[in-house]
């Protein structure tokens, strides 16, 4: 039996939050990110994008590409909470929803045109999040996941696609190749270079060819060029916390070792939520004295992976738990509430340098290990770290465990 599934995006995500707080920025060009020239394109409105305008470009040339643009410095913290808005909404009109990002979402609507079609009901839903958050919001719908989110990505802005079973093909065929989901700036440059610019010329090539040239990465392409895709919708529900946790092998109350090994924990697990491209809406800290006593604090944050940002509020919480006048026999940390996503979130207060920061010393620790770049004051803990990547789907590897 084939499957149905719904892709739902909300339209220029950050502009349209801008636009329903202040209606009047409706239909002006508007630029979200770093407001300083050495700032980053966080979200550009579609009046910009006629002007070579996207996301990740630095502010200043955007700036120059189109002076009458509107530029609002980004709020993660709002974005978040209206993420939550629309999840709610979603997480109460379907079985089987899977949030991919903070403004995507994915359901399995499989069976219910027995009851009810699915469009009219995907129809339904998409206009009760537009009545209830006043966020516009497109859809595609057909047989897999790849599918609806080209779908998606034809339909905007602001409107709705369904492929009927048996014609994904076709409606793939015509299409850019660089509009294939996985089919990024490199690969499209290797494709034109083959004199390859629509799916339709792939889907006419042996897929060996297509291996040849890209490797594992050819395979996929050619499948998804093909409209075949078997990835299931992940519930919401199931995604998983990432953690660490230290035990003493003496008791301590020296204070910068604990702090040292709280930075270095926050540190290496920023770092695989980006590895992962997962950002994280909620962390805590855990403290255990040597009476066995345990305490632990969380806190909403807005979605992150960045250490900066990170750090300081893991700080902070482990300053309001703390009590100097017991002796401590382990610390944790946790990230939770994950979502798939990026640095780009974090464009709003930083530079492009920042991002290219983040980017070398991630490529430095890919190559050569988690402790290859560390903060000075985290080099005391000598064995945090992972070797493995806790998102790939792998169990984790077991290992007796580790003392400081």
């Amino acid at each position: 039996m084939s499957k149905t599934i719904l892709h739902l995006d909300l339209d220029t995500f950050f502009v349209s939050v801008e636009r329903r707080i202040n209606p009047e920025l409706q239909g002006k060009p508007l630029l979200v990110g770093g407001i300083s020239d050495r700032g980053v394109v966080a979200a550009c409105s579609y009046e910009t994008r006629g002007y070579g305008i996207h996301s990740g470009m630095p502010m200043k040339m955007a700036r120059e590409l189109c002076p009458e643009a509107t530029v609002i410095k980004g709020n993660a913290g709002t974005y978040s909470k209206v993420s939550d808005e629309v999840t709610e909404i979603i997480k109460e009109g379907v079985p089987v929803f899977e949030k991919s990002s903070i403004d995507e979402f994915y359901a399995d609507l499989s069976g219910m045109d027995k009851f009810f079609g699915a469009y009219k009901y995907a129809t339904e839903l998409r206009r009760k999040v537009i009545k209830e958050t006043g966020m516009p919001i497109s859809f595609g719908l057909s047989v897999n996941k790849v599918v609806s989110k080209v779908a998606t990505n034809e339909a905007k802005p602001n409107n709705q696609l369904k492929i009927d079973f048996g014609l994904e093909k076709p409606f793939l065929a015509p299409l850019s190749i660089k509009k294939i989901p996985m089919v990024g700036d490199k690969t499209y440059q290797t494709l034109r270079n083959l004199g390859i610019r629509q799916v339709r010329t792939v889907q006419e090539m042996p897929m060996d060819v297509m291996q040849r040239v890209l490797g594992a990465n050819g395979r996929v392409i050619w499948k998804r060029a093909n409209g075949m895709d078997n990835t299931p919708v992940i519930p919401f529900h199931e995604r998983k916390s990432i953690s660490n946790e230290r035990t003493f092998d003496r008791d301590t109350i020296d204070v910068v070792k604990l702090k040292g090994i709280i930075v270095a924990m926050a540190e290496n697990l920023a770092y695989q939520l980006r590895r992962g491209e997962k950002l994280t809406a909620c962390i805590a800290v855990k403290i255990r004295y040597s009476d066995f006593n345990t305490y632990s604090k969380q806190k909403r944050i807005p979605y992150t992976s960045a250490d900066h940002i990170l750090i300081p509020k893991i700080m902070e919480l482990f300053d309001s738990l703390y009590s100097k006048r017991m002796l401590v026999r382990l610390v944790g940390i946790r990230f939770s509430h994950l979502v798939s996503g990026n640095y780009q979130i974090n464009l709003f207060d930083d530079t492009e340098e920042a991002l290219n920061l983040y980017q070398a010393m991630d490529r430095v620790r890919n190559r050569f290990g988690d402790r290859a770049v560390i903060r000075a004051s985290a080099m005391g803990a000598r064995t945090i770290g992972r070797m493995h990547n806790p998102f790939n789907g792998q169990p984790p590897i077991v290992l007796a465990h580790r003392k400081q």
